[in-house]
């Protein structure tokens, strides 16, 4: 029989993911769905199959029900606020999976709370942007005991992913740290495409020719974040699908970490501050990391605004 699954939190990420869950797991029971808007649970659920998804109000009734409970949401603050709340009846053999990007300090804290209660814990950031979770092609990281990974290897690759980067009988915090250092990786490509096509727009060439370079040359992820810029997607999206605050989060605990261990993260710098640029701008929520571009034109006399 397969197992009582719930999802906690309802953003970019997680629609996508639940989704592909509920398409693909397996599952001989509904999805129970919890949001801390209820809207979003009621929108997402009527996208999906009648019957395959369950609707809770509160935590406490999601967590009675729920042999494997997973759980996405936006920081620190927010994990540790969703996990004091589960925690607070009897959770013993459960198997609680988070796939928040959050500081590694803070990824053991919750493990260690949890674990605490009897329960299992595994660590699982993931990357791959919304619409690779809306296509089931995010990359796993699970990070904890072996026993446990095995719980959620079901719903992993072929569900809602394409592949994962295990860390069995690991620490905890070792998925967090691969994941804050692949984000900088991120963070310091769009900062060059964006200063990039500043220059090219400024010097004469023009963005179409800088981005037939970068697609014939790179192509990936490189060209994906060329093209929302070139298209002025950064600036016309209604929703961010990498907001300024969570980046500036991510830069924040990716130079914390790599200080700690005497590594000085001096490109992740030069991209908050871009960041920070984005958020005044348009909007820590709203602003888009591809929004760099606009900051870069801004810096450089030009519009935030392209006029693709």
């Amino acid at each position: 029989m397969a197992p009582q699954l719930l999802w906690i939190g309802l953003g970019n990420m997680g629609k996508g993911m639940v989704k592909n869950l509920v398409e693909k797991g397996n599952l001989d029971k509904p999805l129970i769905l919890y949001n801390r808007t209820r809207k979003r649970s009621e929108e997402l659920a009527a996208k999906l199959p009648e019957g395959k998804t369950e609707i809770v109000d509160s935590l406490e009734e999601g967590i009675k029900k729920a042999d494997i409970i997973f759980t996405i949401v936006s920081n620190d603050a927010a994990v540790q606020s969703v996990f004091e709340d589960l925690l607070k009846g009897d959770v013993a053999g459960k198997l609680f999976v988070d796939c928040s990007t959050i500081h590694p300090d803070t990824t053991d804290q919750v493990a260690k709370s949890v674990t605490d209660k009897g329960a299992q814990f595994v660590a699982s950031p993931v990357f791959g942007a919304p619409p690779a979770a809306e296509a089931g092609q995010l990359v796993f990281v699970p990070a904890g005991p072996k026993s446990s990974i095995e719980r959620l290897r079901p719903f992993m690759k072929g569900v809602m992913g394409r592949a994962e980067i295990p860390f069995e009988d690991k620490p905890y915090s070792h998925s967090s740290k691969l994941k804050l250092v692949g984000n900088s990786f991120i963070l310091n490509t769009v900062t060059i495409l964006g200063e990039g096509f500043t220059v090219a727009e400024k010097t004469g060439i023009g963005a179409d020719a800088l981005q037939q370079f970068v697609d014939t040359l790179f192509g990936g992820i490189y060209s994906i974040y060329a093209d929302r810029m070139v298209k002025g997607t950064y600036w016309k999206m209604e929703e961010p699908l990498f907001s300024a605050n969570n980046a500036r989060k991510d830069a924040g605990h990716a130079m914390n970490m790599a200080k700690g261990v005497g590594v000085d993260l001096k490109t992740v710098a030069v991209a908050d501050e871009y960041l920070k640029s984005v958020a005044e701008y348009a909007g820590g929520d709203k602003g888009d990391v591809a929004g760099i571009y606009g900051s870069a034109r801004k810096n450089a006399g030009l519009k935030y605004e392209n006029d693709a």
